[in-house]
């Protein structure tokens, strides 16, 4: 926030002056406009126009749910069975039956790999795309698609649901105007409402545009005092405050209460199931990267029970998603992705879990230009490595970007004019694309 001559920032005088009532913390997100200069062109859009990122936190075991192994020995194999899905030989963990139905749907990546063990270096990893670094925080994918193309219909570029998930999930070395809009509660909650999107109580129509006039008068005067293109950066972020506020569409896209109750029973009346129909809400209305998290994934102990608890939600609403993107005419448009931070080792532990396993582990993808239908890479016979076609996290980076229209190679602009590509040295995986 800048601070003027008078030792007042403009967010203090505005509270001194009693027009701080309006609560436009929103402002905060929409300085990608007044950021735009150093962005450069806009990058052409590709295949998708949007993304989904469905992110498990802990590390997810491939075992149980994505690349099962019904032949290995019991100590491998873990508790759970398998079953078929709808692809010839293709099976999947015991708790996914909705997601088998629709695997002829889903690129299902068996062979991601990296070397980081740890949560936090491993979610950096599949965050950025990038392995972490002593000298650089690196910005999101989300952070660096809302750089490269802005906002649409009035809507922020990048939306967190429930809320940012984690240090790596931000803008690194970009502007903090390409951070997440955080949405400050959970969508799942029958009394979910957007923070700051509706005007305070008190606060009528009439009212706010009069209040929105006298910032106005409050821009001008500190226009005239102080120069620089901080005011002008400061007007655009309240502005773009304003027009969400005031604008029917984003009203529209946030509104839980017009889904349909049938809608809402076949997504699942819990966090997986609502924070997936909010993300297909947002994408149909122009937000163009999406996170959103659920769950915790990390067991280390009773992995039996623990994925029984976590995998149904999981299952049924990611499931409808994809069903209902495609119904919708928006899955072709719209990329899915599915991940964690690694995988769990290959033998069951003496407390009935599995532990930290970076050399392999699986994700999904659906949708944006993505093969449909394919399974791409395998692990060996234990699951404790890749059989044949690795995937790195710059090659997985590198082809979302470039589904997306963003050539990855792309160099942006670090602290000290620096210039760093978006990935560096991965590669479009051909077999994943259309």
């Amino acid at each position: 926030m800048a601070r003027f001559s008078n030792g007042v920032d403009r967010r203090g005088f505005l509270t001194v002056g009693a027009l701080g009532g309006l609560g436009l913390t929103l402002g905060d997100f929409f300085r990608m406009e007044a950021a735009r200069a150093d962005a450069g062109q806009p990058a052409k859009e590709g295949v998708a126009k949007s993304v989904i990122y469905i992110y498990l936190p802990g590390g997810y075991a491939h075992q149980e749910t994505f690349d099962p192994k019904p032949y290995a020995p019991v100590e491998y194999r873990g508790p759970l069975g398998s079953i078929d899905t709808v692809l010839p030989g293709v099976r999947f963990g015991e708790l996914l039956p909705h997601t088998a139905k629709i695997a002829d749907k889903l690129a299902i990546c068996r062979s991601m790999t990296h070397g980081e063990a740890a949560h936090e270096r491993g979610t950096h990893n599949m965050f950025t795309g990038y392995r972490p670094s002593p000298a650089l925080q690196y910005p999101s994918i989300g952070s660096v698609i809302s750089h490269e193309f802005g906002p649409r219909e009035n809507l922020p570029a990048y939306v967190c649901i429930p809320s940012v998930p984690n240090e790596f999930a931000g803008s690194g070395y970009l502007s903090s105007a390409y951070s997440g809009f955080s949405l400050g509660a959970d969508p799942a909650d029958p009394k979910f409402q957007v923070r700051d999107l509706n005007l305070p109580a008190g606060i009528d129509v009439a009212r706010f545009d009069k209040r929105r006039r006298m910032l106005d008068v409050v821009n001008d005067h500190f226009r005239q005092k102080e120069k620089g293109d901080s005011l002008d950066a400061l007007d655009t972020f309240y502005q773009r405050a304003y027009g969400l506020i005031s604008s029917a569409k984003a009203q529209e896209a946030f509104d839980m209460a017009k889904e349909p109750d049938a809608i809402k029973d076949e997504y699942g009346r819990n966090p997986a199931g609502m924070r997936m129909l909010l993300a297909r809400r947002l994408v149909e209305s122009g937000v163009r990267f999406v996170t959103l998290t659920y769950g915790s994934w990390d067991h280390h102990d009773a992995i039996e029970t623990n994925m029984r608890t976590n995998a149904a939600p999981f299952d049924q609403g990611f499931a409808t998603l994809i069903r209902d993107l495609d119904r919708r005419g928006l899955l072709a448009s719209t990329l899915v992705c599915v991940g964690t931070e690694f995988g769990r080792t290959p033998k069951i532990n003496p407390t009935a879990g599995r532990d930290h396993w970076p050399k392999v582990f699986s994700i999904v993808m659906a949708g944006g230009g993505i093969k449909a239908g394919i399974v791409h890479g395998s692990s060996n016979a234990t699951a404790s490595e890749p059989e044949d076609n690795p995937l790195s996290v710059e090659d997985w980076a590198t082809t979302i970007y470039d589904r997306l229209g963003i050539d990855a190679r792309k160099e942006l602009m670090s602290p000290g004019a620096r210039p760093v590509e978006i990935v560096d040295g991965g590669k479009v995986c051909g077999p994943l694309i259309t």
